[in-house]
């Protein structure tokens, strides 16, 4: 394996060597993992961002094409260390070893999918307007604009994605795609996987002969680290994958700056099942399976969980729900990512069992060790569920609550009651769904997703991916964390106005030298 330092990564320098108070820990055994990691000085944080707001002034300006043999370098160094991530990141989450190498793929996936858009370049939205001078009562200037990067990011890693949503995850491989410098804070879960993505980052700065402030790891407490971040005035934006609470904390610091910015959590969801009669009748057993196999992945704890299962109580529910059943009291005992995670669904799965108004309806095997988790299925009716709003609360972990209706009207008031939300999913025949179209129209305005006939867990690293929702599901329900939109969040557009034709960027040029697609005049070119 890759030697492991215990430090901060500072441009092209390693952070301190102070006394270190990060440690990873194996959840299956409750071992601490070696080495200790340092946590950043305020100079240390001060002296990245500085890189970062200099770096800008260079990567900022770089081409597409430059960008894109950055990320690919990237995805090169990360795929060289495949066999070190498959030891080490196993022993900081739980994670089984197939899983780190399937998530390993996807991240490299998506560096090469952004390298694509920043080389291709068309994604700008290069707009022109030509003048005329003719035009009466008053001439009509040259007007272009384009989208333009915004300044450096700070990047907060995720718990429940050590690759895919961490380092170079998906925030990251946005933000310098679109030509922004990054700061990733590293979380405290997976310090050894943060360092080894790290100095892959990291070497490919230099292999690149980019700015040594193009990207930084600090390591810190996510109270006092996260909020200097997020408070530093050269930061210009900032993405966030993890609770509710600590997102919107961060939300507050970004707009409470004397410059407030943009920034883009991604925090609760507990996505929403429907299941309408017909697809009932005709395939109850294999959407229980289906169902079953999507709330158990990864012992529950991704952000698409099911977490609510919405069933007419009309139609003839019993068997599913007893399949169901019998397949969640089935389910061996599975390894949490970390204390807090267990112990937070521990608690919340106690609270629903308390809950006078629900069913526990079957519970899976506990396991044995200090981070194990049993699966869980509970049951409750419309009417309870409306009138608690505890029972809409996101319970991280592999658990889904069933709630009962007597019909239509019921089944509505239940998808409006719902906050914000990654996903939907309606389970339905072409009857049931033309039947449904109200739904259909309740749901877009709820989630970032709408699945039909398939299971939320999953999400395809695509062009036309949305990973996000309205809040709270995401800080900002026009945005996406998945998907190549994501690059306009660390974006805005410019607007150049009489400009000479040499001094406008590439994209804006009358020749168009690099061959992208622009509205001109109002048509697509």
């Amino acid at each position: 394996m890759a030697e492991l330092t215990g430090r901060s990564i500072i441009g092209i320098e390693a952070g301190g060597t102070g006394e270190p108070s990060i440690f990873g820990i194996n959840p299956a055994t409750g071992e601490s993992l070696q080495p200790g990691y340092a946590a950043v000085c305020e100079a240390e944080l001060n002296r990245a961002v500085e890189l970062a707001a200099g770096a800008f002034e260079v990567f900022g300006r770089s081409s597409g094409a430059d960008r894109a043999a950055f990320l690919r370098k990237i995805a090169d160094n990360i795929e060289a260390i495949g066999d070190d991530l498959a030891q080490r990141a196993p022993q900081e989450t739980g994670l089984p070893e197939g899983r780190i190498r399937m998530e390993t793929g996807r991240t490299c996936g998506q560096l090469r999918l952004f390298a694509t858009v920043a080389e291709e370049g068309s994604w700008v939205d290069a707009r022109i307007d030509h003048a005329d001078p003719d035009r009466a009562p008053v001439p009509k200037p040259d007007v272009r604009s384009m989208e333009r990067p915004l300044g450096p990011v700070a990047v907060f890693c995720a718990s429940n994605f050590p690759l895919a949503f961490s380092v170079a995850g998906g925030d990251t491989a946005s933000a310098f795609a679109a030509g922004c410098p990054v700061v990733v804070k590293a979380h405290q879960s997976h310090p050894g996987t943060a360092e080894l993505v790290g100095q892959a980052v990291s070497a490919a700065v230099r292999d690149c002969g980019l700015p040594e402030g193009t990207f930084s790891l600090l390591y810190g407490p996510g109270r006092e680290t996260g909020s200097a971040l997020v408070r530093h005035p050269a930061i210009k934006a900032a993405g966030f994958t993890g609770s509710r609470a600590g997102g919107q904390a961060l939300m507050k610091l970004a707009a409470d700056r004397p410059e407030p910015i943009p920034f883009y959590a991604e925090m609760s969801s507990i996505n929403p099942v429907f299941i309408l009669p017909g697809a009932m009748a005709e395939r109850a057993e294999p959407i229980a399976a289906g169902l079953h196999g999507s709330l158990t992945l990864g012992a529950g704890q991704f952000c698409t969980n099911p977490g609510l299962t919405i069933l007419d109580d009309s139609t003839d529910l019993e068997p599913f729900v007893a399949k169901l059943a019998e397949w969640v009291g089935g389910t061996p005992g599975a390894t949490m990512l970390n204390p807090g995670i267990h112990d937070a669904y521990g608690s919340g799965a106690g609270a629903l069992g308390r809950n006078d108004a629900v069913e526990t309806v079957a519970l899976g095997q506990a396991g044995d060790g200090p981070c194990q988790a049993g699966a869980a299925l509970f049951r409750t009716s419309a009417e309870a569920f409306l009138g608690d709003e505890s029972l809409a609360a996101e319970l991280f972990g592999p658990s889904t609550l069933v709630v009962t209706h007597d019909g239509p009207e019921m089944m509505l008031a239940v998808a409006r009651s719902l906050e914000g939300q990654l996903t939907a999913t309606v389970h339905g025949t072409e009857a049931d769904l033309e039947a449904n179209r109200e739904l259909l129209g309740v749901l877009e305005t709820k989630v970032g997703r709408v699945l039909i006939n398939g299971f939320p867990t999953g999400v395809e690293v695509c062009h036309a991916m949305v990973h996000g929702g309205p809040f709270p599901a995401t800080s900002d329900g026009r945005s996406t964390s998945v998907g190549t939109r994501a690059i306009h969040r660390f974006t805005r557009a410019v607007c150049y106005q009489g400009y000479p034709d040499g001094l406008l960027p590439a994209e804006l040029r009358e020749a168009n030298p690099l061959g992208i697609r622009r509205l001109v005049d109002g048509k697509a070119s």
